[in-house]
């Protein structure tokens, strides 16, 4: 578990109080020296739990956890303060504080209200995802409550019910025809069933038949009629699954029936219009392909009407105990078998862990632990086959091991700096941003990290 240990300037954390909570709790600490460094974290990193130490100079436990509930309202706070009162502490707790603590509480009780703040926190998650269930079924689709989740369900919301196509793009896994999913059923279309065709699973001259269909004589073979998965969407969805694979002489026939809305059988000189919403869905740079002269730069404008980035499961970790619990209880469902709980240390296992195979490898792996676990009730990190604790994926940083001097020399300190910057910039853009994460990927501390990036920018172009 994630804390974030928030202390004045010029303070830190006990390291006996550091170390214990760690044997308690399992807590994983990062310490924030100063209020302003803290709401930074909260920002652009995940954390479980927050304590705060008070008094710190220029702020009062009000302003803070003000200030740290507008970064991040669904962090649980506790407020550790040696001058407060019992009416201090009834104040702030009504503020949305969800514990506030004397300085002499033993580090023992200290754990237990840290372990029971994430309880709570995780089963407020469970509630919320619930609620919006019913209020709004498409959801079940979209499982999350990042900043990333929240910003492509507010898309589909808004998208779900137009016409509009919609490109979803992301790494293999990250769930695009979720995404698909969710805006099928949000849209007037939904009495109809969604129609999906993988673009890379069948050869050209199939894959022009499978979705125009054909006439009884079309070709060899062709010993009847065929509607193809346009006409089988017509009024509904349809689905086109890695889009970047299709040859070019099919996308120009896409294009044309994306533009004139109809299209003709192989072997037909008819016209059939159509009411077909399309979304189609890459794990492919487009743009580069366009580039490469292997994708048509017309059909890319005409299919990223919408475009929906699907973030890679790393770039969101804190969605994993939400993830973990959604699988659990629709794999236990599924396959008929009492519902199973899964241990704190094994949902803390599995949200270290960075998932190259993102939600899809996710799932397998609460799969083959139900399967695996028998009668077990509990599911424990020994149940999951992943890599010892801490292995990530290698990641190259494309940095060249080799800096020639020219003959005139170079100068040295901007010349590390670039490289240091390059580097720096790679990793975040990798994490999507997260500072934590990219820390983590460049073996450095979040602090280390972050005067880095602050001294690179100020210093002079």
């Amino acid at each position: 578990m994630r804390l974030l240990w928030v202390t004045a300037e010029g303070c830190t954390p006990p390291e006996a109080e550091r170390r214990a909570l760690e044997q308690l709790g399992g807590f994983s600490t990062e310490v924030a020296i100063g209020p302003v460094l803290a709401l930074e974290d909260l920002k652009n990193s995940t954390y479980d739990v927050v304590l705060a130490d008070f008094p710190i100079s220029g702020w009062t436990p009000e302003e803070w956890l003000e200030e740290a509930q507008r970064v991040n309202s669904f962090v649980p706070v506790l407020i550790r303060h040696r001058d407060a009162s019992l009416h201090d502490a009834v104040r702030l707790t009504k503020l949305g504080a969800y514990c506030v603590l004397g300085a002499d509480a033993p580090v023992a009780e200290l754990a237990q209200v840290l372990e029971e703040a994430v309880e709570d926190r995780r089963s407020r998650e469970l509630a919320l995802f619930g609620a919006a269930l019913a209020q709004e079924p498409w959801k079940r689709f979209l499982v999350g409550e990042s900043r990333a989740m929240k910003n492509i369900a507010q898309i589909v919301r808004l998208v779900g019910p137009r016409r509009s196509t919609v490109l979803i793009t992301g790494e293999t896994g990250t769930g695009k025809e979720m995404v698909a999913r969710a805006l099928h059923l949000v849209s007037g279309r939904s009495h109809f069933p969604m129609v999906a065709v993988n673009c890379n699973a069948l050869a050209e001259t199939l894959l022009e038949t499978e979705l125009f269909g054909h006439v009884k004589g079309a070709f060899t073979g062709a010993t009847s009629q065929r509607i193809g998965r346009f006409e089988q969407a017509n009024r509904s969805t349809l689905f086109l699954d890695e889009i970047g694979d299709m040859h070019l002489d099919l996308q120009a026939k896409l294009l044309r029936v994306l533009q004139e809305r109809e299209l003709q059988r192989v072997g037909s000189s008819e016209t059939i219009r159509l009411d077909v919403r399309v979304v189609a869905a890459s794990n492919m740079d487009l743009p580069e392909r366009i580039k490469q002269g292997k994708f048509r730069e017309d059909l890319f404008y005409r299919l990223n009407v919408v475009p929906i980035r699907m973030p890679a499961l790393r770039e969101h970790p804190g969605d994993i105990p939400l993830l973990v619990h959604h699988f659990l209880d629709k794999i236990c469902r599924l396959e008929d078998v009492a519902s199973k709980r899964i241990s704190r240390e094994a949902l803390d296992r599995l949200s270290s862990y960075s998932w190259p195979g993102n939600v899809r490898q996710l799932e397998n792996a609460v799969e083959m632990a139900i399967a695996l676990s028998g009668d077990k009730q509990e599911l424990n990190p020994g149940d999951f086959a992943l890599p010892p604790l801490g292995q990530c994926r290698p990641v190259a940083v494309g940095v060249s091991p080799t800096i020639r001097v020219p003959e005139d020399g170079l100068d040295f300190e901007r010349t590390v700096s670039r490289i240091e910057r390059s580097i720096l910039d790679q990793a975040l853009e990798r994490t999507g941003g997260n500072k934590k994460l990219a820390a983590e990927m460049l073996r450095l501390k979040r602090t280390t990290l972050s005067a880095k990036i602050k001294s690179l920018e100020e210093a002079p172009a």
